[in-house]
């Protein structure tokens, strides 16, 4: 059994399955094969799937530009235990100001005229009705309310610090150590994440990986959107050799900031702070106004990153976890599918299946996407959990340089 095959052992049976541009039907890559007759041919199917969606991720993730969108979908489920956006609604449904009033969402909800039982229970629906109610509105009850969410959700998502268990970022671990292991003359690895958390900073501190995430490497660490073009090489102490690109370096752009950003109160630039109040925190809170907030910096420098990398020819765009609900960052997407002659876009998302076929409210986006994977656009859906994707990643480095010659030559010829 090849050490890929081992990998697979690890996999959720009868959930994983993939979808490929022009196709219909979903090949299972772990099918349940109960014990009958068509074991060995399910089986057989099974591998052959496998091998399939092998090659295509090998040779995705080895094109010139590589550029990740991750979601909230990354940071939730059993195993990394991020807070959800139903949790977050539970969470803030009674919260006690500093004169320890109790304020209750049920009394605030009457208020701002947002029906609990008829409109979705969405934490970000709610916030956004409360700003439009305080535009027009003078009310320190509803001020000092969306102030203790904003506050709770701060708390909630800063659960990832750099005393994380391994364990509870096995996917994010496995997901870097993979693809930091790209050639180190093609680009960078570029990871663009709407979440607050810290979970791709722990993950690669702990195995080494360096994060140019636009901060300075001094102390305090600031916030220049300069500080992304820079790059790090290793120098022989000798000799006039200018040296190499060193390996294990990928760039991390945080869309909607992150719970160790502080913005001072003296307009000085952002810094790293362990843990900001909430009134100093950069973050985009959940709400309608996302879209507008983006035009602010750092987030629009951020964006206008993430624009031009759907632009690059010769890129591979993953797409983890992420729903396709923030339009702002959806649109180009769509845009780059039907623009970018030389884009692949893989979407892994474990409901994958489900949003495209419109359930629980899906964006459109999701079949919008399918009708041009349809169409023959080169899209590909993967339904599977981010730690299930994370173990389908090739390893970039198990093959001899001899391995990867027969394969190319193999490639040309046909497989022969």
């Amino acid at each position: 059994m090849s050490s890929q095959e081992n990998v697979f052992t690890n996999l959720t049976e009868g959930t994983l399955k993939f979808l490929a541009p022009s196709d219909t039907n979903w090949q299972e890559l772990k099918p349940s094969a109960p014990d009958t007759a068509k074991k060995k041919k399910i089986e057989s199917e099974g591998k052959e799937a496998r091998n399939s969606l092998n090659e295509t991720l090998l040779v995705s993730l080895q094109m010139q530009n590589l550029m990740v969108v991750a979601g909230c979908g990354t940071s939730l489920g059993p195993v990394v235990q991020g807070p959800s956006m139903s949790e977050l609604w539970k969470a803030v449904e009674e919260l006690v100001d500093q004169n320890t009033t109790k304020i209750k969402r049920g009394d605030i909800s009457n208020k701002i005229k947002f029906n609990d039982d008829k409109e979705k229970l969405n934490i970000e629906d709610f916030l956004s009705r409360c700003d439009a109610y305080l535009q027009v509105n003078n009310d320190d009850e509803v001020s000092s309310f969306v102030s203790l969410c904003k506050a709770k959700i701060l708390e909630m998502c800063s659960f990832c610090m750099a005393d994380e268990k391994d364990e509870k970022l096995v996917g994010h671990t496995t997901f870097l150590h993979r693809l930091s292991r790209r050639r180190v003359r093609d680009s960078r690895l570029k990871i663009f994440t709407t979440n607050y958390d810290l979970c791709f900073e722990t993950a690669a501190g702990k195995q080494g990986i360096v994060v140019l995430d636009g901060f300075s490497f001094t102390q305090p660490r600031f916030y220049d959107p300069r500080f992304f073009d820079y790059d790090i090489v290793r120098r022989p102490r000798t000799g006039e050799d200018l040296g190499n690109y060193l390996e294990g370096v990928i760039q991390l752009y945080k869309l909607h900031g992150s719970v160790n950003w502080a913005r001072p109160s003296n307009g000085k630039s952002i810094t790293i702070k362990e843990k900001p109040t909430p009134d100093e925190a950069c973050l985009i809170y959940p709400g309608k106004g996302k879209y507008q907030q983006s035009y602010m910096q750092p987030h629009l420098e951020l964006v206008a990153q993430y624009l031009s990398s759907l632009r690059e020819p010769n890129t591979c765009l993953i797409v983890a976890g992420f729903g396709f609900n923030d339009s702002h960052l959806s649109e180009p997407i769509l845009s780059a599918v039907k623009t970018n002659p030389h884009l692949r876009l893989i979407i892994t998302d474990c409901y994958a299946e489900d949003w495209i076929n419109g359930k629980d409210e899906a964006s459109h986006h999701w079949k919008e996407l399918f009708d041009l994977a349809q169409k023959g656009e080169d899209i590909w859906f993967i339904n599977a959990s981010f730690q299930d994707f994370a173990e389908l990643i090739p390893d970039l480095k198990s093959l001899t340089p001899a391995e990867k010659l027969t394969k190319n030559i193999c490639s040309i010829v046909g497989g022969h």
